[in-house]
């Protein structure tokens, strides 16, 4: 892997905690959080752009329901006053939130994204990402999802949707990498 460029954006989505709701089910990477904290320090260390994206649901009840504690970050990746904060209706972190613009008036054209989960949101925003020209690189180590029911009803496996969704964005829109080769590139 090639060296970071200077001002490559981390963007960390949905790291919020109603992520660790038990009725979301049974997931995969349970070092995901430790993973996504290495690359916070890192990019705050190296002062580094950062996006916190907080998923805001429209459906009443939603553990994501604004004004829920299910809302709000997760205390050890907790957004610092200067780091920007993108909030979403719907998994594309681009769809109606301004970032596009955000990222081209700074001129950050490589991305890090990482969280939740791997096949909704972080899958969406990788596809746009790279679908509008950045440089996307998803760490599949600092990523999770959710153990998943097709419309068969078959049930499958986190590790198996997981690996399923990276393979997805290795074909056209990101390279998948470790977080240990970011941060040693970096």
């Amino acid at each position: 892997m090639e060296p970071l460029a200077m001002n490559a954006a981390l963007v960390i989505i949905d790291m919020q905690q109603g992520m660790r709701d038990p009725t979301l089910g049974r997931r995969n990477n349970p070092d995901a959080e430790l993973q996504i904290k290495r690359l916070l320090d890192a990019w705050r260390h190296a002062l580094r752009p950062i996006i916190h994206v907080r998923h805001i649901s429209r459906t009443p009840g939603s553990v994501f329901w604004p004004g829920q504690p299910g809302c709000e970050f997760q205390d050890a990746l907790q957004p610092l006053p200067h780091e920007h904060v993108v909030e979403k209706n719907v998994p594309d972190v681009f769809a109606a939130t301004g970032l596009e613009r955000w990222l081209h008036l700074r001129s950050i054209q490589q991305l890090v994204i990482v969280g939740v989960t791997t096949n909704n949101s972080v899958e969406a925003t990788a596809r746009s990402a790279g679908n509008l020209g950045f440089d996307v690189i998803v760490p599949g180590d600092a990523c999770f999802t959710f153990d998943q029911t097709d419309l068969s009803g078959r049930l499958w496996p986190a590790e198996d949707v997981h690996a399923l969704s990276l393979s997805n964005l290795a074909m056209d829109y990101a390279r998948v990498s470790e977080t240990r080769e970011i941060l040693t590139n970096s």
